[in-house]
């Protein structure tokens, strides 16, 4: 099992460029990060964890930027976000970044992707929350467009897009309805989420792992159902505290990678973090 490591990475926390290092040399498969763009303060959204939203959801850096110091001092770490708020981005300005941090990296690129919570953030960047799922999908298809190999035209419900000529490509290929880099769909399980897991991502990224017991099964069902091939769905359970019976759990359920939280705080209690989380390498 692969075991990959999330961290909100803030202008107070340990930087990209120590954290990526220390990974690959200790043997870490990957490092996913967040993001927020920014965080209202006359908020009415609920932190869905209980309690007040901590600090660090309104210092998150970029991942993207991070992601891109992250490559470039390593040479075999994936790199990933949990999660790219799609519905939150000009799709032809993400697809340029996202395509670029991929080509760069080697392919170690996973798009991480999810509908949000904090409806206040959605709302100044003109997102109908009602609609969010709907734009999202029709995001990704535009930004499949510029993605494929030859010119490709798109015209969606919420946006269109030219036939064009949009390089450098992601490093992955198609396959399936997918195109573009590895992309999991995070969210809570539920009919609506595993239907567009099926229709344009390449797995599920389900924050905590909890409940896999009954849900991977419902997933997989849905899955080849949907004339997916069931040996390249992907469920990575993210954000997880770590135990040796956890990821025996997870072993048995077919889970092949798993993504730990790190703390959001400086070098030296990262560190230590990692060398307890090195025990399940």
């Amino acid at each position: 099992m692969r075991i990959a490591t999330t961290i909100f990475l803030t202008d107070e926390t340990i930087t990209p460029l120590r954290l990526a290092r220390e990974l690959e040399q200790r043997g870490f498969a990957g490092l996913y990060l967040p993001e927020h763009t920014h965080i209202p303060v006359s908020r009415d959204t609920p932190y869905p964890a209980g309690g007040e939203l901590p600090p660090e959801y309104g210092r998150t850096l970029d991942p993207f930027v991070a992601l891109a110091q992250a490559a470039a001092v390593t040479e075999r770490l994936a790199l990933g976000t949990g999660i790219t708020l799609v519905a939150q981005h000009d799709p032809i300005d993400l697809a340029k970044r996202i395509a670029t941090l991929d080509h760069l990296s080697g392919g170690r690129f996973t798009l991480g992707l999810g509908y949000g919570w904090n409806v206040e953030e959605a709302a100044d960047h003109g997102v109908d929350w009602s609609t969010r799922r709907d734009l999202t999908r029709d995001r990704m298809a535009l930004m499949r467009a510029l993605w494929s190999p030859e010119p490709t035209a798109y015209e969606g419900e919420f946006g269109s897009v030219r036939a064009s000529h949009a390089y450098p490509k992601p490093v992955q290929g198609p396959r399936g309805p997918v195109n573009g880099p590895r992309t999991l769909i995070g969210g809570a399980a539920g009919p609506k989420l595993f239907t567009h897991i099926t229709q344009y991502a390449d797995g599920w990224l389900p924050i905590g792992g909890r409940g896999l017991t009954e849900s991977v099964p419902r997933l997989r069902e849905v899955w080849e159902a949907a004339g997916r091939d069931p040996k390249q769905l992907q469920v990575v359970p993210y954000a997880v505290l770590p135990s040796p019976g956890k990821l025996a759990h997870y072993a048995e359920l077919g889970v092949e990678e798993v993504v730990l939280q790190l703390p959001p705080a400086g070098e030296g209690e990262v560190l230590r973090t990692l060398d307890r989380y090195a025990e399940h390498l």
